[in-house]
């Protein structure tokens, strides 16, 4: 994510390179290969050039002057850079890839020489001791103190020899986790299963057959006469046949794809192993020369957890919390299928555990995830996502028609927020079903920060929410699942944390706040899929207009904490395997990688034979961005702790309640990093989180 809007004024030559050009609409088809590396080029001189005019100027430094005009300096640079990584997510191609890859080791050492510039830090000092920098107050103290300890935490004070050795770690770290990002991008892509046995799909939804047809039609592959049916890699495709499959092979030889991404053919093209212990490496020197024992307690010092350790405690104290209801749920599914198979109760293979337990659920809650399919099509949810946002938030969405050169791919669509007096706050486009060029998962990011302007005035926010969700299919709509629903209210809930900021300072504004606090305002939009009041906005039946009839609802209810203990796990699995490999990172940076990280959570993983392998090699989380959420994986839990105590104000006021949503918009939307995030929660809480609330949530604590 990058953050801009209002630039300098354009040159006349740079005006004309559209990843420059700073209209808000922006005309994507011509953002082609050939104009990256000249715009990135023209960007950095400019950057550089206003750096230089900070760092040399012979005027009495002042806030103004230094603060203000460093987080001017590199806004165009951040603009045209976020334009190329954005296209990357969704329209990737050799010549962009190749493009990108030209530019990203000199934009990443020049951004990592900004806080490693001893006349720059230096003007800094002297902005932040004069009676300017000194009486500044609010958001602009923040700013201050903010940047201050950002030059010191990238190395500002350290000895030449070592600033330079932190210059070239970051553009090493750079390059070697955008290389792991094309590693599992490309293997994914790389992976088909072509059945041309109808009597294999037995059991598999007919939305899943259909996609499976169509995917294989869109290749040439099978004809109407003699049909096949094509299987991928993608979550769409992949996770019905895991759920529903009744052809074991079948769900074995896609399991087996899908573990073997970033680890097949080991030593080959997509091995992503020796880039996971060499990013491992590479931060843990940098964490060593930052003087900090460990990258976690680098990455924390300011974010809520603070340090390693105690991100760590927290992991683990859930991790006891969840122990015994977990043991008995993988001990009741196996006593499940040994009932219906008349075998000996014993671990389950890997790719028989999504399948039993979705027949065990089946029989004990009667409710199957598909009967909800068709009340969920993709348009209704999202227009019933904006009248959830009008009636909570005050907020006005219209979609607004844009041209094809608009458009990075024709399914974007585009829309406009406004707030209740009418004013236009920003723009977004949604994209959200696979395609070969575009990396998996959902996510949120930006394109233009806006808010107040020293004018008095307001520029406009632009953003855009992804994701890889059911698509449609010849003759039939894109009906998503249940958790598809829950994933676009999630990443609708980040982008209403950066289209709502109103902080005048841009790199403190909207998502730019502590990561384990960032996903208070996606995960808490969540709540919203399971309250019958907010469901009937738009959970309709595609054909009928009916809503979710009510003894569906009360199976869905009845099954929301099914086998959660084993979810939770899966999360502390994760956590604590990514806070382990980056407080112990010695102990991975050679020998068997995959042995060594399930060591570490072997008793958080569900038993299995094989056991299963750990996701360390296809973990983008964690490797495929410098910092991303590498030690910081537990925000998730930490995150769901604080929206679980936040929502139970909606539940005692009213899951519609404006006076609620006009305090979270208050509090929590609109303040972005202007303030810790501790106090932020506490202002809209009355006090801190209360752990008791997830727990109970979960059905593993009583209510």
């Amino acid at each position: 994510m990058v953050a801009d809007t209002s630039f300098p004024a354009a040159s006349e030559t740079n005006a004309i390179n559209p990843f420059l050009d700073e209209a808000f609409r922006i005309r994507w088809s011509e953002h082609t290969p050939e104009r990256i590396v000249p715009a990135i080029r023209a960007a950095l001189a400019e950057a550089q050039a206003a750096l230089d005019a900070i760092a040399s100027s012979a005027e009495p430094a002042t806030f103004g002057n230094t603060f203000l005009a460093l987080e001017r300096a590199t806004e165009r640079l951040n603009y045209a850079w976020g334009k190329v990584t954005h296209l990357q997510s969704v329209a990737d191609a050799p010549a962009l890839r190749e493009a990108q890859n030209a530019m990203l080791p000199e934009v990443s050492a020049f951004l990592a020489k900004i806080p490693l510039n001893p006349a720059l830090w230096a003007r800094l000092k002297a902005g932040a001791a004069s009676p300017e920098g000194r009486a500044v107050s609010g958001v602009w103290a923040r700013l201050r103190d903010e940047t201050t300890v950002t030059f010191r935490e990238a190395g500002a004070d350290l000895p030449a020899e070592q600033r330079a050795r932190l210059e070239a770690l970051e553009s090493e770290l750079a390059q070697l986790t955008q290389k792991y990002s094309e590693n599992t991008l490309d293997a994914t892509n790389a992976w088909q299963l072509v059945v041309e046995d109808e009597a294999r799909l037995r059991g598999l939804p007919a939305h899943a057959i259909a996609a499976a047809r169509d995917s294989a039609r869109r290749k040439g592959l099978g004809s109407d006469e003699r049909p096949v049916w094509r299987f991928t890699l993608h979550g769409p495709s992949l996770e019905p046949v895991m759920l529903y499959a009744e052809d074991e092979t079948l769900r074995h030889d896609i399991w087996a794809a899908s573990v073997a991404v970033g680890a097949e053919a080991e030593g080959g093209k997509w091995d992503n192993g020796p880039l996971v212990q060499r990013i491992l490496a590479l931060r843990a020197q940098k964490a060593s020369l930052l003087g900090k024992a460990s990258f976690a307690d680098l990455v924390l010092t300011r974010r809520m957890a603070r340090d390693g350790a105690r991100a760590l405690a927290f992991v683990t104290d859930f991790e006891a919390r969840c122990r015994a209801a977990f043991a008995r749920e993988c001990a009741e599914l196996e006593a499940f299928k040994s009932a219906r198979v008349d075998e000996p109760a014993g671990p389950l293979k890997a790719w028989e555990v999504s399948f039993w337990a979705e027949k065990m659920r089946r029989e004990l809650h009667a409710f199957d995830d598909e009967e909800l399919r068709p009340y969920f099509e993709v348009g209704r949810v999202q227009a019933g996502l904006w009248e959830l946002a009008t009636r909570v938030f005050g907020l006005r969405i219209v979609e607004v028609g844009i041209a094809p050169e608009e458009k990075w791919c024709d399914e974007v669509k585009y829309y406009e927020i406004h707030d209740e007096a009418g004013r236009h706050l920003g723009s977004f486009y949604a994209d959200w079903h696979p395609r070969e060029a575009k990396r998996g998962g959902a996510w949120m990011g930006y394109l233009v920060t806006g808010g107040p302007t020293p004018d008095g005035g307001r520029a406009l926010h632009l953003g855009y929410i992804c994701g890889n969700m059911s698509p449609p299919t010849p003759g039939r709509a894109a009906l998503l699942t249940h958790r598809e629903v829950e994933t676009i209210f999630h990443e609708f809930g980040h982008l209403l944390h950066h289209l709502l900021g109103e902080v005048p300072v841009k790199s403190l504004n909207g998502v730019n706040v502590a990561w384990d606090f960032v996903e208070l305002p996606s995960q808490i939009m969540e709540n919203w899929c399971w309250e019958r009041e907010s469901l009937d906005l738009f959970a309709r039946h595609h054909e009928t207009g009916a809503p979710i009839p009510a003894d569906l609802f009360a199976k869905m209810i009845g099954a929301r904490n099914y086998r959660s203990a084993c979810a939770a796990m899966r999360q502390v699995q994760f956590a604590k395997m990514d806070l382990l490999l980056h407080t112990r990172a010695g102990e991975f940076v050679d020998g068997d990688l995959e042995a060594k990280a399930r060591a570490l959570v072997a008793d958080n993983m569900i038993p299995t034979v094989p056991p299963a392998r750990t996701i360390v090699r296809r973990f983008g989380h964690l490797f495929s961005d410098p910092v991303g959420y590498a030690a910081g994986y537990y925000s998730y839990k930490w995150a769901e702790v604080l929206e679980a105590d936040a929502f139970t104000r909606w539940k005692t006021a009213g899951v519609f309640s404006r006076a609620v949503g006009a305090e979270f918009v208050e509090h929590i939307l609109s303040k972005g990093n202007s303030e810790d995030a501790d106090v932020l929660f506490r202002r809209f809480m009355g006090r801190d989180a209360d752990p008791a609330a997830l727990l109970v949530r979960s059905g593993l604590a009583a209510g």
